[in-house]
């Protein structure tokens, strides 16, 4: 069940890039991006006004507020980089490549910010994984042609926003259902993208049959699929696995780009998969068992309330939140991972 659900989330993440691709010769990104979040916000909108009301009470506006301005940054400013810079021409692989550094630098800044840690092997395995991640880089930028320089640039900004936003939600103490995070994110992300639209003079979307499967496309894998499966394994297995399959989305949309694009895919690529797969199994077998199994609460941690227990206890006494196995390899609680939908 895990490799499968491991599968189906790298494979739904990855159908981001590749739907930004469909889209980007029918309309431009802003245009596209609109009409993905209108629609998605208000069947959101409606779901919290009537079945998940529940997981709206007790919330402050400051609380809100917060989850909007993570959404502003995970979502919004992640994805309006990924689609301009394929408007460019930069390809989807190279694109979910340059994402595929994020891991990295956040854990390398995690450590001191927020106190979570992993252990060495694991450690070896996320800078194995950027090796992938600089083969299949270099292929795909070495094949591109008639693409500025200064293109390859966009996506790195795309990145930096989703650090920020990892720090940002680090640092709430407020848990947040995924159903009440995900309606602001995109409710946000729509209001923002019909402004850049209206301003843009890009409202009234194309006739084309292509720009409206390319909608299609991004909300029904990319965001409920790429997002559900998301938190999914968050809770399950912890935030070191998830960033660790996110060396995945970079192999995995260039061998994707390939079929559907011809979008160059040669021995350098495959060797970049290669090294991102051993990566992968390098961190899982990196991880060891939580101090919390040995039924003691590492330094730190309070004991867990009976109802509403916050995500840190859980890890605390060695719980994943909602019955999900216990993160492994943290001397303090792994608790922080970027509330983001796929590309």
């Amino acid at each position: 069940m895990r490799l499968l659900l491991s599968a189906a989330f790298v494979l739904c993440w990855s159908s981001g890039f590749i739907g930004a691709k469909l889209g980007a010769g029918s309309a431009p990104a802003v245009t596209l991006l609109m009409w993905r979040f209108l629609p998605l916000a208000a069947v959101l909108a409606l779901v919290a006004a009537t079945a998940a009301r529940s997981s709206w009470r007790g919330l402050t506006a400051r609380t809100v507020a917060r989850q909007a301005a993570v959404g502003t940054l995970s979502q919004s400013g992640y994805l309006f980089t990924v689609y301009y810079a394929i408007q460019l021409g930069v390809s989807s692989g190279t694109t979910a490549l340059i994402d595929g550094t994020q891991p990295l630098v956040a854990g390398a800044l995690a450590g001191p910010l927020l106190h979570q840690y992993v252990s060495r092997r694991q450690w070896l395995g996320l800078c194995l994984g950027v090796g992938g991640v600089v083969l299949v880089t270099t292929a795909d930028a070495t094949a591109a042609a008639g693409v500025s320089r200064w293109a390859y640039l966009v996506p790195f900004l795309g990145m930096a926003s989703l650090v920020a936003a990892t720090f940002l939600e680090g640092r709430s103490r407020t848990r947040v259902a995924p159903s009440v995070s995900m309606t602001v994110h995109c409710t946000t992300s729509a209001v923002l993208f019909t402004a850049l639209a209206a301003g843009a003079g890009s409202v009234l979307p194309p006739a084309s049959l292509s720009f409206w499967a390319a909608v299609c496309w991004l909300v029904t894998l990319s965001t409920f699929g790429g997002y559900g499966l998301y938190w999914l394994i968050l809770r399950r297995s912890g935030v070191t696995e998830v960033n660790t399959l996110m060396f995945l989305m970079a192999p995995v949309t260039a061998l994707w780009g390939a079929a559907m694009f011809g979008e160059p895919f040669g021995p350098q690529t495959a060797a970049g998969l290669a090294v991102g797969l051993a990566a992968v199994v390098l961190v899982h077998r990196g991880a060891t068992p939580s101090t919390a199994n040995s039924g003691e609460n590492p330094p730190g941690c309070a004991r867990g309330r009976t109802s509403g227990e916050s995500a840190r206890t859980a890890s605390c006494r060695g719980q994943a939140p909602e019955g999900g196995e216990a993160p492994g390899a943290v001397t303090r609680p792994e608790r922080t991972a970027i509330r983001r939908t796929g590309p």
